[in-house]
């Protein structure tokens, strides 16, 4: 189980990861932002006023000492990763980043859709990929994992995401799931709104990365529904602000 510091702005993932390689989750706590963004928000897309987000982006870089590299994506559903550095000008519309160069940040935003962090034993590569229920039925996991040297060796955070008991789909949901892999009825028990489901994300998750040979699975035992205090959920108030997950290897 992943202990939440009250106080910090931020969470370490618990894992074995070398120590070059520098990985880090925000909450939405010690920021500047107001309601309905309070506070820490750094989604610059949601409506937030643009010198709170800078302010918070700003705030959170330097809590956790991240270098000046950091290229956020246009993040939309789908299954495209991206190499970074980028020569790419302007928004790069994908799902995961990866790299493998020193001082190069990979980040997705979040608001209840689950954010992996990956790297390699060596710390010389890592990644970082947002899934939601989309993305990961099309693929985001297995195109962000398809971009390191191996798969032996792989190890995963699953961070801040919207838990089993909160995550409510429809039967087609399900179905598609369940279609593409029969393990993954699993993941999903029946809600008490007729028609609807509850999934497990994190389990589905685990499920494709356990059929492309990864066996190490750290973290996925958040909730950002229920969690109010620390972090951001669109499913539970719409309009809201958005959580950062960063990776990067340090010189």
């Amino acid at each position: 189980m992943t202990v939440i510091d009250s106080n910090s702005p931020f969470i370490c993932p618990q894992w074995p990861a070398p120590k070059q390689v520098k990985a880090y989750s925000s909450t939405r706590l010690g920021g500047v932002s107001v309601s309905p963004f309070g506070s820490l928000n750094l989604g610059a897309h949601v409506g937030d006023d643009a010198q709170s987000v800078t302010a918070n982006r700003k705030l959170f870089a330097r809590q956790i000492g991240m270098p000046n590299s950091l290229r956020w994506l246009n993040q939309v559903h789908g299954c495209d990763t991206v190499r970074l550095p980028s020569n790419k000008v302007g928004d790069i519309a994908a799902d995961a980043s990866f790299t493998q160069v020193k001082q190069q940040v990979c980040a997705v935003m979040t608001a209840d859709c689950l954010p992996l962090l990956v790297c390699n034993e060596k710390g010389t590569q890592v990644a970082a990929c947002h899934a939601g229920w989309r993305g990961l039925y099309d693929g985001v996991i297995e195109s962000c994992i398809a971009q390191f040297e191996a798969t032996e060796g792989l190890m995963v955070w699953l961070g801040p995401a919207i838990g089993a008991n909160a995550f409510e789909v429809g039967s087609e949901v399900r179905l598609a799931f369940i279609d593409k892999d029969s393990c993954a009825e699993l993941a999903f028990k029946p809600s008490t709104n007729e028609g609807k489901w509850l999934a497990d994300i994190y389990l589905l998750a685990k499920q494709r990365l356990t059929r492309l040979g990864i066996d190490q699975i750290y973290g996925g035992d958040f909730c950002t529904y229920e969690n109010e205090e620390h972090f951001f959920s669109y499913r539970r108030d719409q309009q809201t602000g958005r959580l950062a997950s960063v990776i990067w290897i340090e010189e």
